[in-house]
């Protein structure tokens, strides 16, 4: 059984029990660790699993023809992630991170209408969804856990102050958001530190809520968003923050995206650019995250971004990695989910749910022994726009906390949000 010799050569960390559609019991490993039971309902999936690990897998625990008896199957993905992760650099790299990294270009061919209908893929399905796992603001992007048991809501709300604090905002300022996601960021930034925020997604449905929501907050005036692609953006900014869009960027526009950057920045503009990054190199997108989750994303590795930073002629001002934090935020998102899976069920099928109980299992693991983290980029177009030291990053947010902790002056009006 082609499988079954895979395993036997993968896992040493912790115990795999494999009952093959046979019903014959395969064990592996035997060092401390997780102890996992899978159980494999069809006979062409011994063969199929070892050829293409990557995308059968998660098929076969899709379609119910791969089930885990011992465990979840966020045990049985940390497990074999872990193991990938501690074998040899060659031994399992082409099965499992990829053997078509180098026709990446073709996968990331990504003109408007392309970026559009594949961000409509993924964040134009029922907003009901959304409200399952993410936090009252539906942020869908790592959180920043100032201590590990911070709840969604508390690290969340760190995140956007962290982010300010970088952006170095002054009131009146104009600040481009790219990816604006469902709103929450551009009416955090506009309410906490008086500036004007113009928000650009490609999502329809995004659009529409982000809209309502700057009307009810009563910021209208001061947040707008556009269904438009960042490309076609001619105005001109004192900030810009971008996050969790750079992945669905694609690799053969990454210079455009930092060209794009720079001019839209007035001379002593500040960027933001907040991303999931790879650890191990240039590589290629997990084949079924590609067909099925996020079609045209790419998670990069800061040697092929730098690059294009220096011919960009911005200034990179700070890097700040974030190496747990979105296995935290991830874990938040997943035990969400697992606790409204049967709302879930009820918007879409019992399919749809084990689809996106193995995308937030997979994605967790990753995080946490698959080799990725969430890189900061603060750039600039000059040498002197961000001050000398990192300081001025906790005493920005040091005075926001101090903000909201006072009372609420008499006869000054507050904004509503």
């Amino acid at each position: 059984m082609l499988f079954a010799d895979l395993l036997r050569a993968l896992i040493r960390n912790g115990r795999l029990t494999l009952i093959d559609a046979g019903g014959i019991r395969h064990e592996f490993g035997q060092a401390p660790g997780r102890s996992v039971t899978i159980r494999l309902h069809r006979r062409r999936l011994h063969w199929l699993l070892a050829l293409r690990p990557r995308m059968a897998i998660a098929e076969a625990y899709v379609d119910g023809t791969l089930t885990v008896e011992d465990g979840t199957i966020y045990d049985f993905l940390m497990l074999a992630f872990g193991n990938i992760e501690t074998a040899a650099p060659s031994s399992f790299a082409p099965l499992w991170n990829g053997v078509s990294w180098s026709i990446r270009h073709l996968h990331q061919f990504n003109p408007i209408a392309r970026a559009r209908h594949n961000v409509a893929r993924h964040y134009d399905l029922s907003g009901s969804l959304y409200d399952l796992f993410l936090d009252a603001d539906r942020q869908y992007s790592c959180a920043y856990f100032q201590h590990p048991g911070d709840d969604l809501e508390t690290a969340q709300a760190a995140k956007k102050r962290h982010i300010a604090a970088k952006l170095c905002l002054k009131p009146g300022m104009k600040v481009l958001d790219l990816g604006s996601g469902w709103g929450g960021l551009a009416l955090y930034l506009a309410r906490e530190a008086g500036v004007d925020v113009t928000g650009l997604t490609l999502s329809a449905e995004q659009f529409k809520l982000a809209t309502e929501r700057a009307r009810a907050a009563g910021l209208a005036d001061r947040v707008r968003f556009r269904l438009q692609d960042y490309r076609a953006e001619t105005g001109l900014y004192d900030r810009i923050v971008s996050v969790g869009m750079f992945e669905h960027v694609g690799v053969l526009n990454f210079q455009r995206y930092f060209d794009t950057l720079r001019s839209r920045l007035v001379e002593d503009g500040i960027a933001l650019v907040h991303a999931i990054g790879r650890r191990d190199g240039p590589g290629d997108t997990n084949p079924w995250i590609r067909k099925y989750i996020f079609p045209g994303g790419y998670v990069p590795a800061l040697s092929e971004v730098l690059p294009r930073i220096e011919r960009s002629g911005l200034w990179v001002t700070d890097i700040e990695i974030l190496r747990l934090h979105y296995a935290f935020t991830l874990r938040h998102w997943r035990l969400r989910f697992m606790a409204n899976r049967d709302r879930a069920r009820g918007i879409f099928d019992e399919r749809f749910c084990r689809m996106w109980e193995f995308y937030l299992a997979a994605a967790e693991a990753t995080m946490r022994v698959g080799g990725q983290m969430v890189f900061q980029i603060q750039l600039s177009r000059r040498l002197d726009a961000v001050p000398l030291t990192r300081d001025y990053i906790d005493d920005s947010k040091h005075s926001e906390r101090s903000r909201q902790a006072a009372p609420e002056p008499v006869g000054v009006p507050q904004y509503d949000g």
